[in-house]
Formats: structure tokens, sequence, C-alpha cells
């Protein structure tokens, strides 16, 4: 029967910095610090270590697609819905006769704040806007106009 390989003992002089963070490593691994090097060389030896590297950032910069995607849609909702807004308000609101703007200008400031504490409610307790707008609105509404 064949002994088996005994390991070969090496010395490496490593920053402050990276001992200390293997050290704390190890600690908290509760495995001897030797086992970790060994193993975080052989992985960053190994053929498929790039493989794995770039799979793990295509992953995160997937992630970040989607995140910016929900952004761009949330945005998009957000500007839509202050134009509608706008319109509709410019389309339907007469103009008031002097003594009746100078009231209506005397009870915005009054307006404005009532406005802005319900605003500040409905994002602290939702449900949000975005939330009630479908993630595709196409599907809903995409065949009324054919």
């Amino acid at each position: 029967m064949a002994a088996p390989k005994k390991k070969t003992q090496i010395s490496v002089y490593l920053d402050p910095e990276v001992m200390k963070t293997l050290s704390a490593y190890a600690a908290r691994r509760e495995q001897p610090m030797s086992l970790i090097a060994e193993a975080a060389i052989a992985s960053f030896l190994s053929p498929d270590a790039d493989e794995r590297r770039e799979a793990a950032i295509a992953k995160r910069l997937d992630q970040q697609d989607r995140r910016l995607a929900r952004l761009e849609r949330d945005v998009g909702i957000g500007v839509e819905t202050l134009a509608l807004f706008v319109r509709f308000w410019l389309t339907t609101t007469p103009s008031l006769p002097e003594p009746a703007a100078q009231a209506a200008r005397a009870k915005a400031g009054a307006r404005y704040d009532s406005f802005v504490a319900a605003l500040g409610r409905r994002l602290n307790q939702g449900p949000k806007l975005r939330q009630e707008i479908p993630e595709d609105v196409e599907t809903q509404y995409g065949n009324e106009g054919s």
C-alpha cells in the first residue's frame, strides 16, 4: 500500500491587513489558517476560477440591470402621471374671476400643506402607485387599438 502524499510546507509573507483578515476568517470558521490559505490558492489557480468569477460578475450585472429597469419604469410612471395630471388640470380648471382668485391664492398654502401631508402618508403606508400599475400594461391594453 502506498503511503499518502505528505503536504509540503511553504513560507509566505502577507500584508498585515491580509493576515488579520485571514486570521479573523479562520477563527469565525473554526478552521486552521493553512487550510483556508490552501483552499484560496487552489481556487485562484484552478482553471475554472476565471469562469466562476465571470459568472458571478454576470449574475451581479443581471441583478443591476433588473433594478435599473424597475427604476426606469417607476420614473416613467411618475413622469407620465404628472404630465397627465397637469394636462387634465389645465383643461378642466376654468379661470377664476379676480375676487375669487385672491381668495383661492389665500387658501393655496393650506391646500398645498394638506397635499404634502397626504403624499407623505401614502409614501409611508402604501400602496405605491407603481404597485397598482401592472408590470406589462401592453398586455392589458395593447389590443384596444387593433
